[in-house]
């Protein structure tokens, strides 16, 4: 059998990084009692493995597992950091994520799904490329329409994690209906607008 030539030289800031706030994490959630977190957390470290697995493969550009790295530590930040008393949060617990950043239905969550499914239609389009080099550059409309739909099926596969997890943990901060809605609006438009800068870059 042939080893993969992709290594993780080249990524160990990266790693530091993440080990650094997966860590200051799981010490926080140790310290408060947090059960929903810590499923969170245990999800992240597979992702990791995942995403590790992927590379060995087809060998990830060090900006995309870095954006997939930052998308784990906005994510928990997310629940994790209180914040002022004052801010806007909807009437909710004073986590990051119920930040409203402007008006109702634009939040830190909805922004963190628009970056983390984006940055998973840029993931995509890697494991296509590796698939059929031969695409041409810059991608087709279809090539694109498949990436974003991949990224958007990844995110409706995340809100059914979120619902097993309302299951598990009965005292949680995954939010209703409207939320799991607005989440995949949001993670549409990240994927949209990556498959967008996919198009442009390939242009250049």
């Amino acid at each position: 059998m042939s080893t993969s030539p992709h290594t993780l030289e080249g990524f160990k800031g990266i790693i530091a990084f993440t080990a650094a706030y997966l860590i200051a994490a799981t010490l926080w959630v140790f310290h408060v009692g947090d059960l929903e977190f810590l499923a969170y957390i245990a999800i992240m470290l597979v992702l990791a493995g995942i995403v590790w697995w992927v590379h060995r493969r087809i060998g990830l550009p060090r900006g995309l597992v870095f954006c997939l790295s930052l998308w784990g530590a906005l994510h928990m930040a997310g629940g994790l950091v209180l914040l002022p008393e004052g801010w806007d949060v909807g009437g909710k617990s004073n986590v990051l994520y119920n930040w409203h950043i402007s008006g109702p239905y634009f939040k830190y969550d909805q922004l963190v799904h628009a970056f983390g499914f984006g940055t998973t239609t840029w993931l995509c389009w890697r494991g296509l490329l590796s698939m059929a080099p031969g695409l041409p550059r810059p991608p087709g409309i279809g090539a694109l329409t498949l990436c974003a739909a991949a990224g958007v099926g990844f995110g409706a596969l995340n809100e059914v994690i979120e619902f097993l997890i309302t299951v598990l943990v009965p005292e949680n901060n995954v939010g209703g209906y409207v939320n799991t809605a607005m989440d995949l609006v949001y993670n549409t438009i990240g994927a949209v607008i990556a498959a967008l800068l996919i198009r442009v870059s390939g242009k250049r």
